[in-house]
């Protein structure tokens, strides 16, 4: 299935990753991960992401989530940032009860808001190992997977984790959290016949374990890998799915800008399935590929 991650944001990147001086030392080095380090007090970030999820086995599904924030060091160790969310969706010739009642096709749609807080404990360039908290509170009107009006609001905590080694060219992270989300679904008219799709308000549990490896092979680059495990438990059915994704991961970073592009496939899975399903994934909620594009600039 032919990726849709926007060509000429994918241009632009590319064509500026010239020489340029070093790049700050807060750069994200992971496309999904978080290392423990913070904004200094009073220094601001703005991140520009997109991310394609595509191919749910049958049909075609091709899904681009985009996000605009804004990170501020409030204090020496503590960061603040808010998000604009935007979607888009293509989706064709898929019919999963309960999560994806038809075709749906539209361009960039505004999706939701995000506010994050993330408290540093221990630097890990100066701990042996460095530790972080994170709080995250978001809330969304459209359902990334079906593209219908849905509200949910969110609320994750997570950990975070960092070891360096080799003079901090070899970065390791570790995140482990959980979200818990209040979602309320629209109704839809005209649904197929005997199409369940419910109304009624769910409370869902999600976990994430996170681990990813980074390396600097040359000056302002770095190359690695990322994975993460997640799992869902909802108001009715107790565990809902798993699945465990893992992908390259590649960073470049200049003075005042940086560029991280993450290829993160679904390798296992499991849980609720859909009539037909032949692959060992979890493709209700998931797909088999995702790819996002970061880009950021620190002034």
């Amino acid at each position: 299935m032919q990726c849709k991650l926007p060509v000429a944001l994918a241009i632009a990147l590319t064509t500026v990753l010239a020489a340029a001086p070093p790049a700050v030392a807060d750069e994200n080095l992971f496309g999904y991960l978080s290392g423990a380090e913070t904004l200094p007090e009073g220094a601001s970030e703005l991140y520009v992401w997109a991310t394609n999820r595509s191919d749910k086995e049958v049909g075609e599904y091709s899904a681009n989530d985009f996000e605009i924030e804004y990170e501020y060091g409030i204090r020496p160790k503590l960061t603040g940032a808010v998000s604009l969310l935007g979607q888009s969706i293509d989706t064709h010739d898929i019919l999963i009860d309960g999560y994806v009642p038809g075709d749906a096709e539209y361009s960039l749609r505004y999706a939701g808001v995000e506010g994050r807080l993330k408290y540093k404990f221990l630097s890990p360039l100066i701990h042996p190992v460095g530790v972080a908290m994170q709080v995250e509170l978001e809330n969304r009107v459209l359902d990334p997977h079906s593209g219908r009006d849905k509200d949910t609001l969110s609320l994750s905590y997570e950990t975070l984790l960092q070891k360096n080694f080799v003079g901090d060219t070899l970065v390791t992270v570790l995140n482990f959290g959980t979200e818990a989300t209040y979602a309320d679904r629209a109704p839809i008219e005209d649904l197929p016949e005997g199409f369940d799709w419910p109304t009624d308000p769910e409370m869902e549990i999600e976990l994430n374990v996170d681990l990813g490896a980074t390396y600097r092979f040359a000056p302002k680059w770095f190359a690695g890998v990322e994975s993460f495990y997640v799992t869902e438990f909802e108001t009715e059915v107790g565990q809902e799915r798993w699945s465990v994704h893992a992908g390259p991961t590649l960073h470049y970073a200049a003075r005042k800008w940086w560029v991280t592009a993450t290829w993160l496939p679904q390798l296992r899975g499991g849980g609720e399935t859909y009539p037909g399903q032949t692959s060992d994934l979890h493709l209700i909620e998931k797909t088999k590929t995702e790819l996002r594009l970061k880009l950021g600039f620190n002034f």
